[in-house]
């Protein structure tokens, strides 16, 4: 795989990690019974966008390194997968 192939799987990854991570740690205006005139109660208390950035920047890594490691420590690819799946026929 070239770094550019492995850049953008890793994009990819975190892209899908940081959406579903985003509401993980969000409190809102209403829980914190702290809520700014003018705005919705179900507003977020607070920006918490860098923390959300880092964790899924984090569990992303985790989540590549095992999709990159298990074949390269075991050997096994999607060319594998034929010989791995038993035959119905």
């Amino acid at each position: 795989m070239s770094w550019v192939s492995i850049a953008a799987i890793f994009f990819i990854i975190w892209w899908v990690v940081l959406f579903a991570a985003l509401p993980i740690g969000l409190r809102t205006q209403d829980e914190d019974e702290n809520v700014t005139l003018g705005t919705v109660p179900s507003a977020p208390r607070g920006p918490h966008m860098l923390r959300a950035f880092i964790r899924a920047t984090i569990i992303a890594l985790i989540v590549f390194g095992i999709f990159y490691g298990i074949p390269r420590l075991t050997g096994f690819t999607f060319d594998d997968i034929p010989r791995i799946v038993p035959s119905f026929e």
